[in-house]
């Protein structure tokens, strides 16, 4: 009786998305606002990226138009490698899901082991203003 018990708890879990606490993701983190500019390689979003993993951006811009924002990280060279980025926006927040990893037509190429200072561009739906940015990790 106890295992039938133990067994609906956990169909219901999943089917209606429960995630026990200590499941759960970190709490989003501030991300520091550094200005516009700077030399930084211009990465372009890629959801086809393989190996992907979570990546903390080390700040972030305001783009024209208070649109979107550009995430500052570091990552090695756009040959080989790519990111891509989801949002999620509240009237207080806008929390990034920064991801890096491998260009699929890399996955079997060597490539140089050389850090570089990246940038993506992130769309918004509503304009920033005085919301606060976070990284998702």
């Amino acid at each position: 009786m106890r295992v039938c018990a133990v067994v609906i708890a956990v169909i219901v879990a999943l089917v209606t998305g429960a995630v026990p606490a200590s499941a759960q993701g970190p709490d989003p983190m501030p991300i520091p606002e550094t200005p516009p500019g700077g030399p930084v390689s211009v990465f372009l979003d890629d959801p086809a990226i393989v190996n992907a993993y979570p990546t903390r951006p080390q700040a972030w811009s305001r783009l024209p138009g208070d649109t979107g924002v550009r995430l500052h990280f570091t990552i090695g060279t756009p040959e080989c490698y790519g990111v891509t980025a989801t949002v999620s926006e509240t009237a207080e927040q806008v929390i990034v899901d920064l991801r890096t990893g491998t260009l699929p037509a890399a996955v079997d190429r060597a490539c140089i082991m050389i850090a570089l200072s990246g940038g993506l561009d992130v769309p918004l739906n509503n304009p920033l203003g005085d919301r606060q940015v976070l990284s998702a990790t």
